[in-house]
């Protein structure tokens, strides 16, 4: 009887300890993870537009770096409403390097506006980033007679 209780205590200490050896591997691998993927450091994430002209220059950049060790891909943005267009680059940023991304506001638009910009990537920092756009459109000049 000792020896089957000795036997059956054994297996579960040995059932435990692998147990605990996996999960440690685990977290040991979401660190290095996390040290060593590609981060997107941005110059600003708010652009103020401030107040400009109706139908004026709607297009601005956000500029970004790639702080982290591994390339980093973008693979969407998109914009809070139809009246914000964002591009970005299709192509993997490499470590070190840094690239843009463009917003296209339709400044046919009067009035005030706070309109966002939402990126998916790569990056171990922020998977998802939130960018803002905010300004105010003047109202159309009236044409002299």
């Amino acid at each position: 009887m000792r020896k089957i209780i000795l036997l059956c205590s054994l297996a579960v200490l040995g059932i435990v300890s692998t147990g605990i050896a996996q999960n440690s591997k685990a977290k040991k691998s979401q660190i290095t993870t996390k040290n060593t993927g590609a981060k997107i450091e941005f110059a600003s994430e708010t652009i103020d537009y401030g107040t400009i002209e109706n139908n004026s220059d709607g297009n601005r950049e956000f500029k970004f770096t790639n702080t982290g060790k591994t390339p980093l891909v973008i693979s969407n943005a998109t914009g809070s409403c139809g009246c914000t267009v964002p591009t970005w680059p299709k192509e993997a940023i490499a470590p070190g390097e840094s690239a843009a991304i463009k917003v296209h506001y339709d400044t046919k638009r009067t009035g005030a506006f706070n309109k966002s910009i939402t990126l998916v990537s790569n990056a171990v920092n922020v998977p998802t980033k939130i960018l803002h756009i905010k300004g105010n459109v003047n109202a159309p000049k009236e044409a002299v007679n």
